[in-house]
């Protein structure tokens, strides 16, 4: 098969094209053919080196259709989506033609959509819903803040949040930006270090929730615009990932706000978590007619990767950026 090697830690030049083993089916795997697949900013860490030693085929997600599922679950042919379950990190991943997967982590599906709009979905649609329906308990007419909106993961909280009926606000570093937001059904803010007194000015009382994928530069300010009872999830760090200097919860933590985390590369497929519990079919179904604005941002073909990862640290993509590898 083709796939596509992390040469040695470095720049997106280290991504290198090569002839590689097929991998071969094993029990409690599935193995899948690779038509699409998403970026995502965890697979430049893998390439620079920063997340440590990880597999040599990068790639934490895919859709494709299954070739072999050796516990006879999956018909040969039945469309898929996968993700997570050690993928690029522990085992090698979704940048080649085939995968070896979890079978806790492939999950079956019916695809009215090109293999490239199915692949801009699994891990941001995933990881959006889990944080606003569990962590974040998001009801009808809530108001939540997404921090980092236009993000792969903010634009899909958006279109989920705003199909629940909530009120969604959003962020932005850049204004030329607020009409992607607004187009998803946001009202769009500029991203600034003291959103919060922004946030109070509008809404004294505080807001339901906020989800804040800018990360630690901001988690401060975020639980600082949540009301009593309100709820906030930090689940990304488009701002960096510093460590906090100084957290004090004595002194920093309002009360009544309830805070947590939820790290999507370690969780699904987990008994805590599994895939089953995640409604994907009805992402598919509502990308197809029109209810989530869930198109790729941008599409590379396979021989493309050094360019689409240069894009992706650009900054310029303005949603997700997919991988075509087959048609």
């Amino acid at each position: 098969m083709r796939a596509i090697i992390i040469k040695q830690h470095g720049g997106a030049e280290n991504l290198a094209i090569e002839e590689y083993p097929d991998p071969e089916p094993q029990p409690g795997h599935v193995l899948v053919e690779v038509k699409a697949f998403g970026l995502n900013r965890a697979e430049i860490y893998f390439r620079e080196g920063l997340w440590g030693d990880v597999a040599k085929i990068s790639g934490i997600e895919c859709a494709g259709t299954v070739r072999h599922d050796p516990a006879g679950k999956l018909s040969a042919g039945q469309p898929v989506i996968a993700l997570m379950g050690g993928m690029g990190r522990s085992i090698n991943g979704s940048y080649a033609e085939l995968v070896s997967v979890p079978a806790g982590n492939v999950v079956p599906v019916e695809n009215p959509l090109s293999w490239e709009a199915l692949a801009a979905l699994p891990e941001s649609y995933a990881t959006a819903w889990t944080c606003l329906k569990s962590n974040l308990g998001l009801e009808e007419k809530d108001c939540v803040l997404i921090r980092g909106g236009t993000s792969a993961l903010g634009q899909a909280a958006i279109n989920i949040a705003v199909a629940e009926g909530a009120r969604v606000l959003a962020t932005t570093r850049r204004a030329e930006r607020f009409a992607t937001l607004e187009r998803l059904g946001a009202e769009a803010l500029l991203e600034t270090p003291e959103l919060s007194a922004t946030i109070r000015e509008r809404h004294p009382d505080g807001i339901d929730a906020v989800l804040d994928i800018v990360g630690n530069s901001t988690i401060l300010d975020s639980l600082a615009m949540a009301r009593p009872g309100g709820r906030v999830c930090l689940a990304g760090f488009l701002g960096g990932g510093a460590p906090l200097s100084e957290f004090d919860p004595l002194t920093q933590m309002p009360s009544g706000v309830q805070f947590s985390f939820f790290a999507s590369a370690f969780m699904f497929g987990t008994k805590a978590y599994p895939l089953s519990a995640i409604p994907f079919q009805d992402f598919i179904d509502r990308a197809d007619n029109g209810t989530y604005k869930a198109e790729p941002a941008r599409v590379f073909d396979f021989g493309q990767i050094a360019d689409a990862h240069r894009f992706m640290e650009s900054d310029a993509a303005n949603g997700k950026i997919v991988i075509r590898v087959q048609n």
